[in-house]
């Protein structure tokens, strides 16, 4: 890892941002080997607002070195200050898809790393006394919204699968839902809550598919 000559100032206000932190949802499936990962979205999700509302930022890039590509992960408070990692990438071909999903695994690992960004589960296990936790890990995310909003996104999220239309269309109106409440965080993690993992899976899948096809 390498540094500025001073740090003071970022980890000053790293540590704020650590204390509003909770966690990222495992909210993707890896079907080899049958377990739950929270994605890059999904990182990125859990840190953004805490960081910018510190004056931090997350800066990815990647570069040719002898020992091969390297993802350099920094990072960057407004004093000027910076920290920085390396973490080489090793895709299991050449190919561009190999490539890129090397990438993206190594951003997600990287990020997590600098910022100190833990995975939890989606499904409240952890509140349910599984491994010793006797509380839910996400704090109050999610629990101090009203009711009323929150059944109103999920059922517009449901009658939007639920459309006569083709795929695309269904994938371009659950876009537009979820775009109505990313921005809140503790909106859209209480409205995720109220769905099934089916459900969200959904989401995610059109989402993609919408975003996609722009």
């Amino acid at each position: 890892m390498s540094q500025s000559e001073t740090i003071g100032a970022l980890a000053a206000a790293l540590s704020k941002a650590q204390a509003s932190i909770t966690g990222a949802v495992k909210d993707s499936a890896n079907p080899y080997f049958k377990s739950r990962y929270a994605d890059l979205a999904s990182c990125w999700d859990a840190c953004r607002k805490q960081l910018a509302a510190n004056n931090l930022a997350v800066i990815q890039t990647t570069e040719w070195n002898p020992n091969g590509v390297m993802l350099m992960t920094t990072l960057v408070h407004e004093s000027g200050q910076w920290i920085r990692g390396e973490l080489p990438i090793r895709a299991k071909d050449d190919s561009p898809q190999a490539q890129g999903s090397a990438i993206t695994y190594a951003r997600r690992y990287a990020l997590a790393a600098i910022v100190g960004l833990a995975q939890i589960d989606d499904d409240a296990e952890a509140a349910q006394g599984r491994s010793g936790f006797t509380v839910d890990p996400r704090g109050d995310l999610g629990k101090q919204v009203d009711e009323g909003k929150v059944q109103q996104f999920a059922a517009e999220f449901l009658a939007a699968f639920n459309l006569d239309a083709e795929e695309k269309d269904i994938a371009v109106a659950v876009l537009g839902i979820h775009e109505r409440i990313s921005n809140n965080h503790d909106l859209y993690i209480a409205v995720a809550d109220s769905l099934t993992a089916k459900e969200r899976g959904a989401i995610k899948k059109y989402v993609a598919m919408a975003k996609e096809a722009r």
